[in-house]
């Protein structure tokens, strides 16, 4: 009896398999088609409104420039004079010390020449207390204010912080570390001011800084990742980016822009209550809460992401940190999902409700499930002497093969844009790691979103933790929030 009911039960599971294989194919193909034609357009139609001639514009939007900073000592003098060091006519930068325990703060005063001044803070987002705020005696750093502030444990807090300092409409989110090319403001600000659709955010494309030539804050060289970890990630960041969100774009759909680089109309921001410093994915919970009340309000809006490399950032290189920030992903995605599960096919909430929630939910959320079930199948089959050879290897060739050429097209298209790679030695070590991801790398990212979703259903207490980055300039390691 019991025998029948598992062999049933083995079946049913095969059958579920394939109807859902078939359907992330179908998905994706889809995806594929409308980051083809959003890539197209975008090169098209990227001269509509000349760059020239918006800067010299009257009615061009100032942007504030939030980083938040803890314990970032080492470093903070470069970073933030590769901050200070973007061209744009209307921008402030904004850096937040988030009660760094190290000499942050006392390098920003010492090389800055900062004082603190009466500034008339507004809370419009509660934060940890504010301890003052800085600016320079010098004009040459006019544009730079610091915010002192008791830490809050979280990136979220600092930034609102930051967001309730500035002065301009829009403001851009990054971290103290990233590396930002120089015109990333102008072209992350340039659809708020040519769409006549409220536009509340844009992203753009993210690459790895690991083996870089990095001088004193600015990128030097661009290099391929030495190590394998970056490596792969490489591939993640060229797939996600460049492929899928371009898709998401097209179809006004996208519903994550990055921590560490987005831009974002503030007075929605600050409508929805900013960022949520409980979230572990503060970055994907704030804007699905951006769309939920735009929808609330009946408001047309569009969030657009730009097929270009705008920042690049240190990953992780070890996979103790490589866990611990893919658990930490894992549960901000499943925290988000459960936090606004109302949403769901609900009409109030059109594209959102129907499309883009439902398909984080089967494609994102459920896939490693999928995966552990699949082993988990796979292995009663051959204990129970059933095993469907021909069904297991017909759809684990589909699936690869559909996930290599989806790969191996972004980034040739990633190539042939924008030239990322220094010869074609490169191409093909990233293609060879392409081919191994689903067998080497995969099952990592499938443990720690597994366990990342233990952590949240189990309440576990899960800190940012600590990330070990090698830092600018420096062969020593230094200790950054993650």
């Amino acid at each position: 009896m019991i025998h029948d009911f598992l062999l049933n039960l083995i079946k049913a599971y095969e059958v579920f398999v394939a109807f859902f294989s078939v359907s992330y194919i179908l998905f994706y193909v889809v995806l594929s088609f409308l980051s083809y034609w959003a890539i197209i357009n975008h090169l098209r139609y990227q001269k509509y409104l000349e760059e020239d001639v918006l800067l010299r514009s009257n009615h061009l939007l100032g942007v504030s420039v939030v980083a938040p900073a803890f314990n970032e000592g080492v470093n903070i003098v470069y970073n933030v004079r590769s901050l200070l060091s973007l061209t744009y006519p209307k921008f402030e930068i904004i850096i937040v010390n988030d009660g760094s325990s190290d000499d942050t703060l006392e390098k920003l005063i010492r090389e800055f020449d900062l004082v603190k001044v009466d500034f008339y803070y507004q809370e419009k987002i509660i934060t940890q207390p504010v301890r003052g705020h800085y600016k320079s005696t010098n004009p040459i750093y006019s544009k730079l204010l610091i915010v002192d502030k008791i830490n809050g444990k979280s990136k979220a807090d600092a930034t609102n912080a930051g967001i309730n300092s500035s002065q301009y409409p829009l403001f851009l989110c990054t971290d103290v570390d990233c590396i930002l090319k120089r015109d990333t403001i102008l072209k992350l600000a340039k659809p708020f001011m040519e769409n006549e659709t409220r536009v509340i955010a844009t992203g753009a494309g993210i690459r790895i800084s690991n083996s870089c030539e990095i001088k004193e804050g600015f990128l030097h060289k661009v290099h391929f990742p030495k190590d394998c970890y970056p490596r792969f990630q490489e591939l993640e960041y060229v797939r996600s980016f460049l492929f899928g969100r371009m898709a998401w774009s097209q179809i006004n759909g996208l519903l994550l822009v990055s921590g560490g680089l987005g831009m974002f109309d503030k007075e929605i921001v600050i409508k929805v209550g900013g960022y949520w410093h409980q979230s572990l994915g503060e970055d994907m919970e704030l804007v699905t809460r951006m769309r939920k009340y735009m929808h609330e309000q009946k408001e047309k809006f569009l969030i657009l992401y730009i097929p270009e490399s705008l920042c690049w950032t240190e990953v992780p290189e070890t996979k103790k940190v490589f866990l611990r920030q893919r658990i930490r992903w894992a549960r901000g995605l499943v925290q988000t999902l459960f936090l606004h599960r109302k949403m769901f096919l609900n009409p109030k909430y059109g594209r959102t409700a129907f499309l883009v929630l439902p398909f984080f939910f089967l494609f994102e959320f459920l896939v490693p499930i999928i995966e552990a079930l699949g082993i988990i199948t796979l292995v009663s089959s051959i204990i129970l002497g059933t095993i469907n050879s021909y069904f297991l290897l017909l759809i684990s060739v589909m699936v690869y093969l559909f996930y290599l050429t989806i790969t191996i097209i972004s980034i040739l298209i990633d190539e042939f844009l924008y030239k990322s790679y220094a010869n074609y030695k490169e191409l093909i070590i990233l293609i060879g790691f392409a081919i191994i991801e689903p067998f080497v790398y995969q099952p990592f990212t499938v443990y720690a979103s597994l366990k990342g979703y233990w952590y949240f259903m189990t309440k576990k207490e899960q800190r940012w933790g600590t990330m070990v980055r090698k830092g600018f300039d420096l062969p020593n390691k230094k200790n950054l929030n993650l």
